[in-house]
């Protein structure tokens, strides 16, 4: 097997204790299972990938906005593997000036870099991608290719991030947290969870479609979403949210873990950010221990930094780290 599939192991570490309420909170750093095929979608590419070897397929096709986490590991992938990647993007105008969106798009540029051909769509043809006409359309133009869906999820994916939560992490702590875009890493760590535990899916998306997108993975039906955490909706922020980034990274600088505990924007932190609120509320009571999930994703920050920059708003200070 490919030492991509045998990757690092992930670690527990300790992000946050309320000790007034006897609370602990520790990040599971699956952020840190490979420099480039990281986190969940390394989970989530695993078994999608030895099933397209599989079947002697030498074309991967997939979807994905301009700072994807998906498209970016996609493409490393491919490059390990020996793998054609192609990479249907939303947003023609990105097309349109290549040289500007590399040097403004750290994401699609290292992409690129891995070997991944483009192919830019409006957002109007990006809403059709699921159908027979536009995959028709896909294989006029590039022959024929293994699908993986937009965020990699479909019930291989789930069968790989089955495979996040250990048995320590089953009984040791009360409450899972993870966040969730298409809901395929929640629905593999529900399935694993042990049934006195309780998971908590922060969605990183506007509306309440998430519980249902998780349902058609998972037969339990007692976990939480939460749609509150969404600063506006995917990959938005404010200066709170990145202020909050900043401060937990240097607060998690210790002689134990000299290099901290980074989040990203999209994800993690909002579901960061979500627990405390949870727990300075009293939503979340004492004697709890939670298990966190970092599903990796900080490839995006060097182009989030500059969209922050753009904007002349307040930046994440750890760029330099990745």
């Amino acid at each position: 097997m490919n030492r991509l599939f045998t990757p690092n192991d992930s670690v527990n570490q300790k992000f946050k204790s309320f000790p007034d309420l006897e609370i602990e909170v520790d990040m599971k750093r699956e952020d840190l299972l490979h420099k480039e095929v990281s986190g969940n979608k390394l989970r989530k590419l695993k078994y999608n990938l030895l099933e397209a070897q599989k079947q002697g397929a030498r074309t991967i096709l997939t979807f994905g906005g301009a700072f994807s986490n998906h498209i970016a590991a996609t493409a490393a992938a491919g490059q390990l593997l020996n793998l054609r990647t192609i990479g249907v993007i939303r947003g023609e105008e990105l097309a349109e000036d290549l040289e500007k969106t590399f040097a403004h798009n750290s994401t699609l540029k290292k992409a690129h870099q891995n070997g991944m051909q483009f192919h830019f769509v409006s957002r109007q043809a990006y809403r059709e991608k699921d159908t027979k006409a536009f995959q028709t359309q896909m294989e006029a133009i590039f022959g024929s290719y293994y699908n993986i869906p937009e965020g990699g999820t479909n019930s291989l994916a789930v069968k790989g991030t089955e495979e996040i939560l250990t048995e320590y992490d089953t009984t040791y702590y009360h409450i899972i947290c993870v966040a969730a875009g298409t809901g395929g890493t929640a629905a593999g760590i529900i399935n694993t969870a042990s049934p006195h535990q309780k998971v908590i899916v922060f969605s990183a998306l506007k509306g309440g479609f998430m519980k249902e997108e998780i349902e058609q993975y998972t037969l339990r039906r007692d976990f939480e979403v939460v749609n509150e955490m969404t600063f506006g909706g995917y990959a938005k922020s404010d200066d709170r949210l990145i202020d909050y980034m900043n401060t937990r990274f240097r607060e998690s600088l210790t002689i134990e873990n000299p290099y901290g505990i980074p989040l990203e924007p999209i994800y993690t932190a909002k579901m960061m950010y979500g627990i405390e609120q949870m727990v300075e509320s009293g939503v979340i009571k004492g004697k709890t221990r939670i298990l966190a999930v970092h599903t990796g994703g900080l490839q995006s920050i060097a182009g989030y930094n500059k969209m922050l920059e753009k904007k002349r708003r307040l930046k994440l200070s750890y760029e330099n780290q990745f």
